[in-house]
């Protein structure tokens, strides 16, 4: 898998650096959205708790998907403004969660 980042936007009104990448994944199945954050945490050297994954929209038949992430100042803003779902997807699971799944 790899991410190419198209465009960085500052947006000082909601604290926050929002980010579109397009991530290539050839031949195997579309990534996780953990996946996707961990790879994006070690491209751009930013605090994992302040990075989310909003989006990441596949492209059919292609192997590419196009993404959109936003990171924050601070938890406090991250709290504040994102929605509950997008929040539960970019968490990692608890390990009691997985012993449940298997």
């Amino acid at each position: 898998m790899e991410i190419e980042i198209k465009e960085k936007i500052e947006n000082p009104l909601l604290n926050r650096t929002e980010i579109h990448f397009d991530c290539t994944y050839a031949g195997e199945a579309t990534p996780k959205t953990l996946d996707i954050k961990n790879k994006l945490v070690a491209l751009l050297d930013a605090d994992k708790n302040l990075l989310v994954v909003d989006k990441v929209l596949p492209k059919f038949g292609e192997g590419k998907a196009e993404g959109y992430a936003k990171i924050y100042d601070n938890e406090e803003n991250l709290n504040k403004i994102e929605t509950k779902h997008v929040l539960a997807k970019n968490q990692e699971p608890q390990e009691g969660e997985e012993a449940e799944e298997e």
